[in-house]
């Protein structure tokens, strides 16, 4: 589930009221919505970091389909564009997830930084999700980590009915088509008759669900990173396994290629071995995940003249031996699990993000902890946990893909034995342990361009783990747009210090069209 991250501190990405599409018309709601008072416009909350950013709330209906129910109010953050003369419009953002804190999508970061004439001619506008934090946060019960046959059975059952104890149905309305629709009331508030879009990760699936809901006040939508439809969410999970893999191997090559910073070694196999040791020391149990491909620099002296049949060999055998030599750390070890270490997390949280790799690089060479994490950390903010169970009830309620039972001995093997994250992630969801007893409340919004005046933009790099390239050029297929396909394999591309992908994106939301089609991949993170 894709989001926006920065550092290690942001994760990483639709109570559908029916659409009815009828001869190229979209019906939305019935009646007339009730008149917006004009926002009144103050300090943000203090996550909101950038310099002139202003915040409102707008109050919305709970549920869409009773606009004269419960109302929640949801915070809406600002930054005006900073040529007044130059100002084009307003540009909504949505940093993914579901669950990214959208408030703060448009600050500059280690991450990202964001072209100049973006921030010059558009009011950049962070719509906060509902059930986050400043947005009707929901707010469940806490569960027991150590109750491993909930996990196991009833995982999305327990969090609903803990979520129930403390806030009623709430839980019910947290869908990607009752936010696209809270999107409607803040264009409404703000008086702007279109909206330009800028979708990230799942703020894609957001953006068009808004798109199609509303055509007539869409103005650009720029999908970035973009989900398949038809995976959401049990197929999601399962597409990331392996593309994540190949993105850690990615990560050791480019760390043996800076081995003269690192010392870590200068093959990608000589790096995970090194990193295989630090998370032993951290967990006691060694790394199952595959070790990348062995190399010429590899080879022993004394095997040099068949060089190749032993690298054939090693790559061949390795990823059997990587789960042999696992299983027996952990008969030597009894509590011992990969899981347990912070490293082995890191690792694949980093992996989507380049700019991230020299923490992991630095990580490994020094044994210190990602995060300069101590024994006596504080508890977890109440922010991060309202965001996972936000996530978590989102996925559930319109998960479209049956579980495939079949992959659920696999999903108790990675989870409770080898906890190998690599897997045990996707097979969480294709099992259907994920959200067991949590059947879907809703159907999800059949996407679709429905006259849109201006083509949809998507742009996705090739080796994204988190949006696969060929899942994104559903989207595309889906919403008509233009594709932009991006080297490399970071998650979210614009706004990565990518001249090309900038100045095409920039060139877009003012003409309405690009001709670039192909972009290079960001420039690679600088060693140390």
């Amino acid at each position: 589930m894709p989001a926006r991250t920065t550092g290690f501190r942001r994760s990483v990405s639709v109570a559908v009221a029916p659409l009815l599409a009828a001869a190229g018309v979209v019906v939305t709601q019935a009646g007339a919505p009730a008149a917006q008072a004009a926002p009144a416009w103050g300090p943000c909350p203090e996550s909101v970091t950038t310099p002139g950013a202003v915040c409102t709330t707008v109050s919305v209906p709970e549920d869409h389909a009773q606009p004269d129910g419960e109302r929640i109010d949801v915070t809406v953050s600002k930054l005006p564009a900073r040529n007044p003369e130059a100002r084009r419009g307003v540009l909504f953002g949505n940093a993914g997830g579901p669950g990214g804190d959208s408030l703060t999508y448009f600050d500059d970061d280690e991450v990202a930084t964001w072209p100049q004439e973006i921030r010059d001619e558009w009011d950049l506008i962070g719509v906060q999700p509902r059930g986050l934090a400043h947005a009707g946060p929901l707010h469940c019960a806490p569960l027991d980590p150590n109750d491993l046959l909930t996990l196991a059975t009833n995982s999305g059952g327990a969090l609903r009915a803990s979520c129930e104890a403390v806030g009623g149905d709430r839980w019910r309305h947290l869908t990607t088509e009752n936010t696209a629709r809270d999107w409607e009331e803040v264009r409404r508030a703000l008086d702007e008759e279109r909206i330009s879009i800028h979708g990230l990760s799942y703020g894609t699936l957001l953006g068009s669900t808004y798109a199609t809901l509303f055509p007539q006040h869409t103005d650009k939508l720029v999908l970035d990173s973009g989900v398949h439809p038809d995976w959401i969410w049990n197929e999601m999970l399962l597409q990331q396994s392996e593309p994540y893999k190949r993105r850690v191997h990615a990560m050791f090559d480019w760390i043996a290629a800076n081995d003269a910073v690192y010392g870590l070694g200068d093959t990608p196999l000589a790096v995970y071995r090194r990193w295989s040791a630090r998370v032993v020391e951290e967990s006691g149990a060694v790394p199952t995940l595959a070790p990348p491909p062995a190399r010429e620099g590899d080879v022993p002296p004394e095997w040099r003249v068949v060089a190749r049949q032993w690298i054939d060999g090693v790559t061949l055998t390795g990823p059997a031996r990587a789960q042999l030599d696992g299983l027996a750390s952990q008969l030597l070890r009894p509590g011992a699990m990969q899981s347990h270490s912070i490293l082995f997390a890191a690792t694949r949280q980093a992996a989507p993000q380049s700019v991230l790799w020299p923490e992991i690089a630095t990580a490994i060479r020094d044994g210190s902890p990602v995060g300069a994490q101590t024994p006596d950390m504080p508890e977890v903010p109440e922010e991060f946990l309202i965001a996972l169970n936000m996530q978590a009830i989102v996925v559930c309620n319109e998960n479209r893909v049956p579980p495939n039972p079949l992959a659920y001995p696999g999903f108790l093997w990675t989870q409770f034995v080898t906890g190998d994250l690599f897997d045990s992630v996707g097979l969480m969801f294709t099992s259907g342990a994920a959200c067991a007893g949590a059947p879907p409340v809703t159907t999800p919004v059949d996407l679709r361009n429905h006259g849109l005046d201006t083509q949809p933009l998507l742009l996705n790099s090739l080796g994204d783990p988190q949006t696969p390239h060929h899942g994104a050029l559903a989207l595309a297929d889906r919403m008509g747009a233009h594709v932009v396909t991006v080297e490399g394999g970071d998650h979210g591309v614009v706004a990565k210090r990518n001249r090309v992908v900038d100045d095409a994106v920039v060139e877009y939301l003012r003409t309405g069209r690009t001709g670039v089609t192909h972009a290079p991949a960001p420039p690679m993170p600088a060693a140390g």
